[in-house]
Order: C-alpha cells, then structure tokens, then sequence
C-alpha cells in the first residue's frame, strides 16, 4: 500500500487539481482509531475526491467497499485493488466484504462506504440502506458523515469524461457517537434510524434533503 499511498498524497491531488474545491471538516476524522466514512455517492470520481484531500492531510490510507463488478477485468482489479478497494458480492449480502471492513475498522483504518448503495441517477440523495448502522455497531467505532458537491455535474453515471467549469467541494461533519445503540444490531427499527440520522446529516452537509421515511 506504500506506492498507492504515494499516489494518492502526490500525482492524484496533482492530476485532478482542476476539479478539487475546498474541503472542510478534516480534523473531524479520527486518528487514533477505526472509523467509517460516509458520503453521498453521485460519481466515481467521488472516491478521488475524499482520497485526494484526505490521505495526504492525515496520512492514512482508505479502504472503500465496490461491488464486485468493478473486479470483473484484469485491469479493473488491478486499479480497485491498488487503491485499498474490497470487493462486495450484493448477491450473498456482501459478507466476505463486511466480514474483511469489520478487521480493518477493528485495526485502526479508515473504511469509506456509500450508504445509498449506488450512484445515483438524478443528482439527488437515494434511500440508504442499513448495513453502515450494522457495520458501526458490529465494531463500535464511529461514523463520520461527509457531504460531497458538483461531481455529479463533472462526472455523473455513464459519462466517460469530466466536464469542466465547476469544482467538487468536501464537507466534513463531527463524527456520530452510537455508544447509546450498542447491542441493538438486530433491532431493525434500530438500525433504520441511525441510518436516517446519518443520511439527514450527509443531506445537510452536500445541501440537499434526505426525506424518506423509517
């Protein structure tokens, strides 16, 4: 992981300096230990965006969650793998990738998840689903809500190339403590609320609204 951290703090920040905004929020993010990240997902260059300002501030690399799709080409592994990607089969549920996230969380690193599961079509927030809320309390670690703009507009799903004239902003917000839900991983009811209490926040913070009910 040394050389991809190298890229990721040095080339990549470099390369796509024309599409980076501001980013804010950075001393939100744990340091001394494990802790999910969580973000809207309108765009693949959504994962450069939260790499590129990120590692290069505090040092770390991050782990993402793909769906295993994106392995299917040499190339594809490759590149996914290279950048701390973990493959997630949708159809089993993703264990083999939960079961892999809850070791790096465990250990002290940074995971990243999509809580809405896909990008979306439209440029607006998606329903989530519940699995970030039973990741967070399967490891007790906190979940650090971000907010991502404009990528949607520089590279939205099924275009091939970004489009210039706006630049991808990073919010970052204070992270949620779920202490007080310890214990309740099987509480449905449970887990849909803190699910919607983390998508609300990730709505505010990429200025949009997050209202579909529990």
């Amino acid at each position: 992981m040394k050389r991809t951290y190298l890229v990721s703090k040095r080339v990549l920040p470099f390369l796509l300096r024309p599409f980076l905004g501001k980013c804010t929020g950075i001393e939100n993010i744990p340091t001394d230990r494990g802790a999910i990240l969580a973000a809207n997902h309108s765009s693949y260059l959504d994962h450069l965006v939260v790499g590129c300002n990120i590692i290069p501030k505090l040092n770390k690399m991050i782990y993402f969650l793909a769906k295993k799709e994106h392995f299917d080409t040499f190339l594809q592994r490759q590149w996914h793998r290279h950048f701390g990607a973990i493959p997630l089969d949708r159809e089993t549920g993703g264990r083999e990738a939960l079961k892999k996230a809850v070791s790096l969380l465990q250990k002290g690193d940074l995971v990243m998840i999509y809580p809405e599961g896909t990008r979306t079509l439209t440029g607006k927030i998606n329903r989530a689903k519940t699995g970030i809320a039973r990741l967070a309390l399967a490891t007790k670690v906190p979940i650090v809500p971000m907010g991502i703009t404009n990528t949607f507009y520089i590279l939205p799903k099924g275009k091939r190339y970004p489009k210039l004239g706006r630049k991808a902003d990073l919010f970052i917000g204070k992270p949620i403590d779920l202490s007080g839900s310890y214990g309740k991983d099987n509480d449905r009811q449970k887990l849909r609320e803190i699910t919607t209490a983390v998508m609300k926040e990730i709505a505010r913070l990429s200025n949009q609204e997050y209202n579909f009910p529990l």
